[in-house]
């Protein structure tokens, strides 16, 4: 006979969305510290023919290039948290979207930081590898993240697990990313706030559902 593995106990369930919680805000201080420093150092932006480093703020992108990894190591805990709070009823249509999307996410914002820290190494400004850490960063990640937004969004309407209010803010910030992002700057901490603002709602969430098994 196939044995059958006990159902975890409240405090393991009551545990994932503290988790997704936890790490979502961890993921939107990080990423918001990163892009901040960014555009602080490049405040005419990345993608044009030259780039004009602010007067001493070398050492302000330097330091976003380390965050950058902690950042996205956050992010994959946040989003297998969230994944494993929607358990067997998610619908897999939207669970392979909000999968496929954040792991692109993942892969392009890890791709930009990488080509980013090569040229500041180098010491060439003027590089290919500028363009492309720019072109990758507010063209694809954004779009990506545009599409986690999105599904996660969805999943948390279909299921009822997020108020009507996060949902909408969720899609109008899903469009925004989606074909705003690439051409106004600061446009990509939208991305980190929605992220925060979710964090915030499933603590509290958790925090309402401790209370009631207490």
């Amino acid at each position: 006979m196939r044995e059958t593995l006990p159902d975890p106990s409240p405090e393991t369930r009551l545990g994932t969305p503290r988790a997704a919680g936890l790490a979502g805000v961890a993921f939107a201080v990080l990423l918001a510290a990163a892009i901040v420093l960014v555009r602080t150092a490049l405040p005419s932006g990345g993608g044009g023919d030259s780039v004009a480093v602010a007067p001493g703020r070398e050492d302000a992108l330097r330091a976003a290039v380390e965050l950058v990894p902690f950042a996205g190591i956050a992010f994959l805990w946040f989003m297998g948290a969230l994944r494993e709070h929607t358990g067997a009823a998610e619908d897999r249509f939207f669970a392979t979207v909000f999968l496929g999307s954040g792991l692109v996410f993942v892969a392009c914002l890890f791709g930009a930081t990488a080509a980013a820290g090569t040229v500041l190494s180098a010491g060439e400004p003027e590089s290919f590898g500028r363009h492309f850490a720019y072109t990758l960063m507010t063209t694809y990640a954004m779009r990506m993240a545009a599409v986690f937004v999105f599904a996660t969004s969805a999943i948390g309407r279909r299921m009822g697990v997020m108020p009507r209010g996060l949902t909408a803010a969720g899609y109008a910030g899903g469009l925004v990313l989606l074909f705003v992002g690439s051409a106004v700057p600061w446009t990509e901490l939208v991305f980190p706030a929605w992220a925060l603002a979710v964090s915030v709602y499933v603590l509290r969430a958790a925090r309402r559902r401790r209370s009631a098994a207490a």
